[in-house]
């Protein structure tokens, strides 16, 4: 797949099939899409291009707005990557942008510089100034243009309608099983470890403590969860590491700010410094304070042995 940030950079010689949007996630919906763009694409002999922002559009017209998002930007061109799109252009998006009317973002960005010719929109996709045109305007704007408005179908399983927003539903009350179901993947954090209290060491269960890579990413609710660990810049023979993290307060030594914490299971050695991924398979259960540190010591073996059942039969 080739990156495109525009305006820097404009895609060569060619015509494309384009589908546009935040593509928060890049889940099931996301690729029922661009699956639907492909072949579409294959029918006219036309490549296929994926547009998105290089930030969320809210953010600029609402700049106190803080967002809380499934995939970072990398992460995000990562996964639509894996689609087998042919192109992913970045756009950067700044008042201007914002200023512009469906109508003039299709004829001077889609169609005069990047030479889109056909475009699928997802069934509930709006973009240009306010959101304030709608699909049949799309159509009658790509007629008068030469662009091809397409409308994509939904992605639904058992009546549900994937979506990012759902999805970060899922994740903010702890439907973990949920939330992966509509990614069709487990959700991940990613960050760097850092130095901790080593409280954990000192009842049997070392933990790596991890600073998030970015502050917009959705964190789970407090809980303890079944994860497996990527170590990505470690020289280790498994790929994915089995592990329990906990999310919150640690009540039993009456912290005083949230952290995350993971407990890589069987692994001894530094972590200090090193870029940790973290996919949430299951939650446990709520983070409670113990009488003593003994009783959680109790309790972490629990649930590790909970956690093992549970990663054992992905």
């Amino acid at each position: 797949m080739r990156i495109i940030y525009y305006p820097d950079t404009l895609p060569q010689e060619g015509s494309y099939a384009a589908t546009i949007g935040f593509f928060d996630g890049v889940h099931r919906g996301h690729r029922h899409v661009i699956e639907s763009l492909r072949l579409l694409a294959a029918e006219r002999h036309l490549q296929t291009m994926a547009v998105t922002f290089d930030r969320h559009p809210r953010q600029v017209v609402q700049p106190q707005w803080q967002p809380l998002l499934l995939t970072t930007l990398p992460d995000k061109l990562a996964l639509l990557a894996e689609t087998g799109i042919d192109v992913a252009v970045v756009l950067r998006f700044d008042a201007a942008m914002a200023a512009l009317s469906a109508r003039e973002f299709m004829q001077h960005v889609l169609k005069e510089r990047l030479r889109v010719g056909l475009l699928l929109t997802g069934y509930d996709n709006r973009f240009g100034h306010n959101r304030s045109e709608g699909f049949a305007d799309y159509v009658g704007f790509g007629r008068q243009m030469g662009i091809d408005v397409v409308g994509a179908t939904p992605c639904e399983e058992d009546g549900c309608r994937f979506s990012s927003s759902l999805i970060r539903q899922h994740i903010a009350h702890g439907r973990i099983e949920q939330a992966n179901v509509c990614l069709g993947r487990c959700y991940s954090l990613g960050g760097t470890v850092g130095h901790g209290e080593q409280i954990g060491r000192t009842i049997g269960f070392p933990t790596a403590n991890i600073v998030a890579e970015d502050s917009c990413l959705l964190v789970p609710p407090f809980g303890v969860y079944a994860v497996r660990v990527s170590l990505p810049d470690l020289d280790t023979p498994a790929s994915a590491l089995n592990g329990i993290m906990n999310i919150g307060m640690r009540p039993t030594f009456n912290g005083h700010e949230p952290t995350m914490e993971v407990h890589v299971l069987g692994f001894e050695g530094n972590l200090y410094g090193r870029k940790i991924t973290v996919e949430f398979v299951a939650r446990l259960r709520d983070e409670r304070a113990f009488d003593t540190p003994e009783a959680l010591a109790l309790q972490m073996g629990k649930d590790t042995e909970q956690a093992l059942k549970v990663l054992n039969q992905q």
